[in-house]
C-alpha cells in the first residue's frame, strides 16, 4: 500500500531503476526486485513495519545480493540519485561476514539490501 501511487511509480523508477508498469515495479526481472504498488484508500491504511524489540530499524522488505561487489555498486547507484539510505553499510563479521545497508521509500518502508561475499 502506498500513498501516493504517482510519487511511489517515480521513486522507484527514476531512483531505483526499476522498471514501472500499471502494478509493478521491478529490477533485473522478476528474479531480481519486483513489488506490487497498490494505492491506499487512505494514508492511515499505509503501514510500515515498526522496529522489532531490541532493533532500531524495521524492515520491509530484504533482497539479497551475490557479493560486495554488487551490494557496494546498489549503494552507489542510490547515493548518487539521493536516496535516503536509513542504514549506512555495515559489516556484522560473526554472521558471514555479512554486510548490508537499509533504504527508505516516500512511505517510510524500509529495504535491506545485503549478502555474504561470494566474489
Amino acid at each position: 500500500m502506498v500513498s501516493d501511487l504517482r510519487r511511489s511509480k517515480e521513486f522507484y523508477g527514476e531512483k531505483l531503476g526499476c522498471e514501472v508498469t500499471d502494478w509493478w515495479v521491478i529490477r533485473d526481472g522478476f528474479s531480481g526486485l519486483a513489488l506490487k504498488l497498490l494505492q491506499a484508500e487512505s494514508p492511515e491504511d499505509v503501514r510500515p513495519n515498526k522496529a522489532g524489540k531490541g532493533s532500531q530499524t524495521a524492515c520491509d522488505l530484504y533482497c539479497y545480493t551475490e557479493n560486495w561487489k554488487g551490494l557496494d555498486e546498489l549503494h552507489r547507484d542510490f547515493t548518487s540519485k539521493d536516496v535516503p539510505i536509513a542504514v549506512q553499510p555495515w559489516i556484522d563479521e560473526a554472521n558471514g561476514p555479512w554486510k548490508e545497508f537499509v533504504i527508505k521509500d516516500p512511505d517510510g518502508y524500509q529495504i535491506a539490501f545485503g549478502g555474504t561475499d561470494g566474489h
